[in-house]
């Protein structure tokens, strides 16, 4: 491991933990009242909700791999180029939560989810990659026809391909999946190699979420170095692509790990902060909405409209 990762009394260290208690107290402000809306469905009767990830294996007799076909042909419709502001959606399991399930508010079922992508493009949006958004904001390029949405899948949950990806291609949308390398195989729900080459086929942009879904703020310098460099260096080997983009495992982040992602030459992070993706967002703290099974397709499209003008998260961060 490299002895030479950023420690957390650097300079830049410091010069972002300035920064961040000018902008804590909105951050709060903003996650306050996602935490009001997530105790409301608690009363209801949704209870055990958790930022990691689901671990019980989904029930569902697996289906055949070739549920996920390419998309027959690619929307070529290009809209005037100007810079876009992006929804980030953050799903995790595509499957009805099993009894017991520790965390049911992570799963979504197949027909809901394809629910959700119907009204989502019956509104106008039409799905776009990381990539393709920095694209728009820092190399003047154009995005496809319709309001940019980008669709994120945290873990790498072999249900995202069994049932998400078949929706996206009807769609000829891709997706963003943020794949962690370990902790997660076949037997406990995890993709394989050769599912994640066929998303990658259809479009669709591979970004990580670390070796293992560890919490990164609490690794040493050579933890994260393995969590951050080594994990992206296996990725880009096996699947032949930049992976560009890191996901905080659970939302968590610092200074310190920012600054390890800057040095291993990630564009940026995604978060779980409440709100669009814009240019001027600090790209180590983009913020996405996680999607849960108590949002129909048309109360998505609401709230995903009615998040858009929230204040920016800026340069803050999870302590």
């Amino acid at each position: 491991m490299e002895a030479g990762a950023p420690q957390p009394d650097s300079e830049r260290a410091l010069a972002r933990r300035a920064a961040h208690t000018r902008t804590v107290k909105r951050r709060r402000r903003v996650a306050l009242s996602g935490l009001v809306a997530v105790l409301a469905l608690a009363i209801a009767g949704i209870v055990g909700l958790g930022g990691g990830a689901p671990k019980a294996r989904d029930p569902t007799p697996a289906k055949k791999e070739a549920t996920a076909k390419p998309a027959a042909k690619r929307e070529r419709c290009l809209a005037p180029y100007h810079v876009e502001s992006a929804p980030i959606l953050e799903y995790h399991v595509i499957s009805q939560a099993p009894a017991g399930a520790p965390y049911p508010l992570l799963y979504v079922s197949p027909k809901l989810f394809a629910a959700q992508m119907e009204a989502l493009a019956a509104a106008g949006y039409h799905a776009v990659t990381l990539d393709q958004l920095w694209d728009n904001w820092h190399r003047h390029k154009r995005l496809p026809c319709g309001k940019p949405i980008v669709i994120s899948f945290d873990n790498g949950y072999e249900t995202q391909f069994q049932y998400a990806a078949p929706v996206l291609a009807k769609l000829g949308w891709a997706g963003v999946e943020n794949l962690q390398l370990y902790g997660l195989d076949w037997a406990n729900g995890g993709i394989s190699h050769h599912e994640i080459r066929e998303l990658v086929k259809q479009g669709w942009e591979l970004d990580t979420q670390g070796w293992d879904h560890a919490d990164l703020v609490t690794q040493t310098a050579s933890g994260l170095h393995l969590q951050i460099v080594d994990a992206r260096r296996k990725l880009r080997r096996w699947f032949h692509v930049p992976v560009n983009w890191f996901c905080y495992p659970s939302g968590q982040y610092d200074p310190t790990v920012i600054d390890a992602l800057e040095a291993a030459g990630f564009r940026g992070s995604s978060s779980e902060y409440y709100g669009w993706a814009s240019v001027r967002d600090d790209p180590y703290a983009l913020p996405r909405l996680e999607v849960h099974p108590t949002l129909s397709g048309p109360a998505l499209v609401q709230q995903v409209a009615a998040m858009r003008d929230d204040p920016p998260p800026g340069d803050s961060y999870v302590s």
